[in-house]
């Protein structure tokens, strides 16, 4: 994978950070410089840290599903990018809650979990993708996400949720994409 799709698939992950952030940023009164970096780096941490885990999991596992590994990619992609254009389509909306306005320890550390488990699923994918450099990957998905959540901070107090269902929507396009390109590789298609 070269550094144009890592960056992709990046922004690709880092939607749903970015929709918690600009959550974070319309529920607080306080939109602080230090609020938007520490979201940034709750969520870049963990963005960066799953992949990492789900990259060697599966090249733990490797030999075993080496027959089917692009069929796993494909589907673990399609999965997790039909979630978030479900959820950037479904009409809920739980922005303005308490829980989004605070920036705790313990709530950012719930809520990057929460975030990143996709990213999880996505490190499986890379490592049965074959020709990845794992350590580009995760660092340019842990910066890029680190950007767009401290940025989408400032952007939710500002703009409001109007980012946020945009952001979910465009998220799961580009996993999509990224796992039908996955097959379509493996499958000599293109």
């Amino acid at each position: 994978m070269g550094i144009i799709e890592l960056l992709v698939l990046g922004v690709g992950l880092s939607m749903d950070a970015f929709a918690v952030s600009v959550c974070k940023g319309l529920s607080s009164k306080n939109a602080s410089f230090n609020n938007s970096i520490k979201c940034g780096i709750w969520f870049g941490s963990f963005q960066a840290l799953m992949p990492f885990i789900g990259f060697y999991l599966g090249s733990m596992f490797a030999n075993a599903i080496i027959a089917v590994d692009h069929w796993v990619a494909f589907v673990l992609l399609l999965l997790i990018g039909a979630n978030m254009l479900k959820d950037g389509f479904s009409d809920e909306c739980d922005c303005c809650n308490e829980k989004n306005a605070d920036f705790s320890a313990k709530t950012m550390l719930t809520m990057a979990v929460a975030t990143s488990i996709d990213a999880l699923a996505v490190g499986i994918s890379l490592s049965m993708a074959g020709n990845v450099d794992i350590w580009w990957a995760v660092s340019i998905i842990g910066i890029t996400t680190f950007v767009l959540s401290a940025t989408g901070v400032k952007i939710g107090s500002i703009f409001g949720s109007k980012c946020q269902k945009k952001a979910q929507i465009t998220g799961g396009i580009i996993l999509i994409l990224i796992g039908t390109k996955i097959m379509l590789e493996h499958l000599n298609i293109i």
